[in-house]
């Protein structure tokens, strides 16, 4: 008579393997632990079983898993089968940080290799670790090298997760290398695998959020953006998926609150960080805190910006250039100097300090270091030099404009920040375009053209109010007159509009909807009409509108 404890075994096992297959990764998960329960499953199942634990988030389970296996393999005498497990547990470890347990698995799996006198494809596979070590202490060359060589036995063999992984690698090096163009046709190349579905889950993930990354650090925004969205599909059709998803939200929370939508970045920033949370993803977590305290800055929430630094800085992430901009929003440029002078000072890789620049020529700018500002903004144009990224262009030409301003060649400057103007707005950047508006307004105004000036000022200040950029419109307003304040003195062209509603009789809320701002910016607006005409009420502001002639 049959075992019913042994045919439940092999029940469950069947139904695993299927819903493995069809990426139900919960139920994959739950029936493979049942079959393992009532007997233990062997070698592949046991492989099964510990990536569907990895890709609900479950790392410590996937770790013990695959060791079985690793053991499994041994036992039954695949001695290549047990050097590929030993392979991934090295990757994955190395990935979290335990470099010690990493290279313990990177020696049995060379160890077991050298018995072997035989030409396999598992030789590729531990060059790949090798070639990581190598990029990450700066030895370019040999990690390209090495990449190569596995890229070749990848090829050789048929294996498309070792040759998608090892295109992917010579794509990251060559960029560092300042081999852009051909370090992200690499990219783009292993990225065709990935899309075709033709790797196994965790390379997938793995190699679609390194992809992302590479784009993002050499500031290829629209290559970023369409693998992101190709990612967020992947995702979407895998419900049960914790692993990759934190990163793929905080992703896209980053092309989010560059596109101008801030809302939806912050709660998409903040869906990251439950996510990574529940996968124990410190370090994407920390991107997520990052994320969020951005976009509280640049909204005027300073507090909560506060403290999502300080989240972003406990779980591993340099909390800058945002903590040193938002020093100097909160009117302490002097902290702001020292900090983002003390992380120049710390970084030498020239991408990372592209990142820093612009917020160190802004807060130079600040504090009067025009020379300071200047030696910057040299360093950011000779490093977008070498990787012809638009974004990294608009950046240069917004610093340049910003320090021949304060230089006082307003003429020089007009031409740099038309040209950023001209690239944020092909981007789809509206703060940034805005931003580099308000200094063409005040070049404008420096050459005596206040029609122009009062023009991109008022433009500046509607893409500031869609965004609810509560900083920048209080800078706006410290600015000089504008030919809306000699309409109406003390009153911008938005506030008359506003007042003009008011003495209308419409509501708070009527005029949002009206003037397509929030609540919070049309009270704001009512808020400095008081204060700008010394009234206390609706019903005197109405007066004052009548008395002035402004209805």
């Amino acid at each position: 008579m049959r075992d019913p404890r042994r045919l439940q075994a092999i029940e469950d096992l069947e139904r695993g393997r299927e819903s493995y297959a069809r990426r139900a990764w919960l139920d994959a998960h739950e029936s493979l632990s049942r079959a393992d329960r009532s007997a233990s499953l062997g070698a592949d199942g046991l492989e099964l079983l510990a990536t569907s634990a990895y890709m609900i988030g479950r790392d410590d389970e996937w770790a013990s898993t695959l060791e079985r296996a690793h053991q499994a393999h041994l036992d039954a005498g695949e001695a290549l089968r047990a050097v590929r497990c030993a392979f991934w547990l090295c990757l994955s470890l190395a990935l979290r940080g335990e470099t010690g347990r990493a290279t313990g698995w990177l020696g049995r799996a060379q160890r077991l290799l050298e018995r072997e006198q035989r030409d396999c494809v598992e030789r590729g596979y531990l060059l790949i670790p090798i070639a990581a070590q190598l990029e990450a202490s700066g030895d370019h060359e040999d990690a390209y090298a090495l990449s190569a060589q596995a890229a070749e036995i990848g090829g050789r063999f048929g294996d498309a997760d070792l040759l998608a992984i090892a295109v992917h690698e010579q794509g990251i090096v060559l960029v560092k290398l300042g081999r852009v163009e051909e370090g992200l046709a690499l990219l783009d190349e292993a990225m065709v695998a990935v899309t075709a579905g033709e790797l196994s889950p965790i390379v997938t993930g793995l190699v679609y959020c390194s992809v992302i990354d590479g784009c993002q650090q050499v500031y290829a925004l629209r290559r970023a953006q369409e693998w992101t969205d190709a990612l967020t599909r992947w995702c979407a059709q895998q419900p049960d998926m914790v692993a990759f998803t934190g990163r793929c939200l905080v992703h896209r929370a980053e092309i989010m609150q560059f596109h101008g939508a801030w809302s939806d970045a912050l709660a998409e920033a903040r869906r990251a960080g439950e996510r990574c949370a529940e996968g124990r993803n410190e370090l994407a977590s920390a991107e997520a805190y990052y994320r969020q305290g951005e976009v509280h800055r640049l909204q005027g929430r300073f507090v909560e910006a506060e403290e999502a630094y300080r989240e972003a800085s406990l779980n591993g992430r340099e909390p800058q250039p945002g903590l040193a901009l938002l020093r100097l929003s909160q009117g302490n440029p002097a902290s702001a100097a020292a900090a983002i002078r003390r992380v120049l000072g710390e970084r030498s890789e020239p991408l990372l300090r592209a990142g820093l620049l612009p917020a160190c020529v802004d807060i130079m700018l600040a504090v009067g270091d025009r020379e300071q500002a200047r030696v910057a903004g040299a360093e950011l144009e000779r490093i977008a030099a070498g990787y012809g990224s638009a974004m990294l262009d608009a950046m240069v030409a917004h610093a340049r404009g910003a320090i021949e301003l304060a230089g006082g060649d307003a003429h020089a400057a007009l031409v740099a920040l038309r040209q950023a103007c001209r690239l944020w707005q092909e981007l789809q950047a509206p703060y940034d375009a805005a931003r580099s508006r308000v200094l063409v307004g005040l070049a404008c105004r420096a050459l005596g053209d206040d029609d122009a000036a009062v023009l991109e000022l008022d433009g500046a200040r509607s893409a500031f109010e869609g965004l609810d950029a509560a900083p920048d419109l209080a800078h706006l307003d410290t600015l000089a007159p504008t030919a809306a304040d000699r309409a109406s003195p003390g009153l911008t062209e938005r506030e008359l509009q506003v007042l003009r509603l008011v003495a209308g009789g419409a509501t708070n809320k009527a005029i949002a909807a009206e003037l397509v701002l929030s609540e919070r910016t049309v009270d704001r607006h009512v808020s400095n009409i008081f204060a700008k005409v010394r009234v206390s009420s609706r019903a005197a502001a109405t007066a004052y509108a009548y008395e002035h002639e402004l209805i």
